[in-house]
């Protein structure tokens, strides 16, 4: 993975955060990084397509609410 690469994917997760208005917290950021990087493994290369997948997946404010550590939400 490229400088490049990891910063469409920290961005895809602050936008999430942006979107949902709370601040970061470490446990959501695990859970959203490992899930970013699944999308970009799975072929999405921008910043909007992830942000976008996760934002409809990981509801807010707090995704693990939802979704387990070890969930299988991102396809």
């Amino acid at each position: 993975m490229q400088d490049t690469d990891l910063l469409i994917l920290s961005r895809a997760v602050q936008q999430w955060y942006l979107y949902y208005d709370i601040d970061p917290d470490d446990q959501a950021s695990t859970l959203l990084n490992r899930a970013a990087v699944e999308l970009f493994d799975q072929g999405h290369r921008s910043v909007e397509g992830i942000a976008t997948v996760l934002i409809e997946n990981y509801i807010g404010p707090w995704p693990a609410t939802m979704n387990a550590l070890g969930s299988n939400t991102v396809q």
